[in-house]
């Protein structure tokens, strides 16, 4: 068995995945406050930011800095580039699709339990595809047990995040749920690679592909260029109670115009609530 080092860079490493974890997750729930107040396009638009920021920031950039930490003793170690950028593309699309369940399909318990359950799989899915896309002249095994706890752990994760996205209000509250947010995320992480064993084959031949310092800058640079775009379109949008105060405000003139163009005054009927607001 060879000898893993999951922090090879001291504390560095596991604070720096914990604040992307942070971050990704703390602009997503202020993505999702707009899009609960949000309808049609505008939701689906703020949806989809929800999920770069989560499904990317969140959780993939938090796994990648979380493996430069990780090492083996006298191994070198490569990263198939297609399979680790595919990894990425899992986490988005998975963090979306559970979005859009809560986002069109309503606030229920049920609705909520299923897009955790589609989320924390693929959150499982992103995370131990981006373990097989790491080459090294030795062979690659898990211990079961920790590896069932690690997805029970993304499940929990998953559908805590969802039900956040559909409760959380106010900027601190954001920020805490962030918080732990960022926790389970990262906890998941630790937990699937402390499951990790690795036998050693000297006879291999060196491994092929990138390796992690290949990916730093180009990782940095995507980190702040999305971060900071994000930034400037929720500092721009109008915030969740203004597009709420907007929408009461439309619905009154247009009630004054229905009013006025029907004899007697009757008003048309009333549209259903938004199951996607649960106030």
């Amino acid at each position: 068995m060879a000898h893993v080092h999951h922090f090879s860079y001291g504390p560095l490493t596991p604070t720096a995945a914990y604040l992307m974890s942070f971050v990704g997750s703390f602009l997503g729930l202020l993505c999702t406050s707009r899009a609960r107040a949000s309808t049609g396009r505008s939701r689906a638009s703020w949806l989809s930011l929800a999920a770069l920021a989560i499904g990317g920031t969140g959780i993939w950039v938090m796994h990648f800095i979380a493996m430069l930490g990780f090492s083996v003793s006298g191994m070198p170690i490569r990263y198939n580039v297609p399979i680790t950028l595919l990894s990425c593309l899992t986490a988005i699309v998975v963090v979306a699709i559970g979005l859009f369940i809560i986002g069109f399909g309503g606030s229920g318990t049920g609705v909520i339990v299923t897009g955790g359950v589609v989320m924390g799989i693929g959150v499982v899915s992103m995370h131990y595809s981006g373990m097989a896309a790491m080459n090294m002249s030795g062979h690659i095994g898990y211990r079961p047990g920790l590896v069932v706890l690690s997805v029970v752990i993304a499940l929990v994760a998953a559908t805590a995040a969802l039900w956040f996205c559909l409760r959380v209000r106010g900027l601190w509250a954001t920020a805490g749920a962030a918080l732990i947010m960022g926790v389970a995320v990262t906890g998941m992480h630790y937990t699937g690679m402390a499951a990790m064993r690795i036998t050693m084959h000297p006879g291999m031949p060196a491994p092929s592909g990138a390796t992690a310092s290949d990916f730093l800058i180009p990782l940095i640079g995507g980190i702040a260029a999305v971060s900071i775009t994000l930034l400037i379109i929720i500092a721009m949008a109008p915030s969740e109670d203004e597009i709420r105060a907007d929408a009461r405000f439309q619905e009154r003139i247009a009630a004054r115009r229905a009013e006025a163009s029907e004899p007697g005054g009757a008003s048309g009927p009333r549209s259903a609530g938004d199951p996607f607001d649960a106030r």
